[in-house]
């Protein structure tokens, strides 16, 4: 496996983003419905939100679909921003979107009537959503509309997961929106620990190579870690730290160098 700064960006199918995102995005809103007015209050892996607040947050990380999309589009020369980079810049706007957060859910009296809203205005967006020729703006930089709709599948599974623990009840989690998130924090994982001392596998869905030391050629690598993929989103995110995935056992690590409690989270 070539260097992470040198292997092509990972290729998205856009019918199967396009088919993921609406998946998930109704999922959630059906989640969203069976949610009980004493429900809204139980805190979740979010310092300081409960529920209220991340079904709010939810809404608008669907509605940033169509609400770009009827932005003017960016100029094509400006730097475009890729799903890499995007996830390693949240952490810039962490602050910002937590009091947007907070000022809507102080208002909104039926967090699953935004929820609605916004996938009604989903939908008709949809297959524009998944092109790779429609560029949308951006604080990050130009991103591709088909990169946007990849960071909303990301978004909705991360946040499915969320809600699911604060209602200690299942919430379906698509396969390809699942695969696409794990590949995606995978890949940003090689991108701020590049090398190909470690090798990281998510199986069924990604395998990368990180961090410096000695390459990894041939043969059984020396340095291993493997988890499931619900492990490491939740790894990657920050709502579980690296001793607890190896004291449960949940994260086997093996080799000198198999260590990543360094790079983790990766996105924040």
């Amino acid at each position: 496996m070539p260097p992470a700064a040198s292997r092509k960006p990972r290729a998205y199918d856009p019918l199967r983003v396009r088919n993921a995102l609406a998946a998930q995005a109704e999922t959630v809103r059906a989640a969203a419905h069976r949610v009980s007015p004493d429900q809204l209050t139980r805190p979740t892996a979010l310092p300081g939100w409960d529920v209220r607040h991340l079904l709010v947050h939810l809404a608008g990380q669907i509605d940033a679909v169509p609400r770009l999309l009827a932005e003017p589009a960016p100029k094509a020369d400006r730097a475009q921003a890729g799903l890499s980079t995007w996830v390693t810049s949240t952490a810039g706007i962490s602050e910002l979107l937590d009091a947007r957060t907070r000022e809507e859910a102080a208002t909104a009296e039926d967090p699953a009537a935004l929820i609605d809203a916004a996938t009604e205005e989903l939908e008709p967006v949809l297959e524009t959503a998944v092109r790779d020729d429609v560029l949308l703006p951006h604080r990050f930089g130009a991103v591709r509309a088909l990169d946007f709709a990849v960071t909303r599948l990301v978004e909705l599974i991360v946040h499915s997961d969320d809600l699911a623990r604060a209602l200690a009840a299942p919430v379906t989690l698509d396969r390809y929106a699942l695969a696409a998130t794990v590949r995606v924090l995978a890949d940003a994982l090689a991108a701020v620990a590049p090398g190909g001392a470690v090798e990281m596998r998510v199986p069924p869905f990604a395998v990368v190579q990180c961090a410096e030391g000695p390459r990894h050629t041939r043969g059984t690598p020396s340095n291993v870690v493997e988890t499931d993929p619900l492990t490491w989103v939740r790894l990657a995110t920050g709502r579980l730290t690296w001793d607890r995935a190896v004291s449960a056992h949940a994260v086997t690590a093996t080799g000198a160098r198999a260590d990543l409690s360094a790079h983790l989270p990766v996105m924040r």
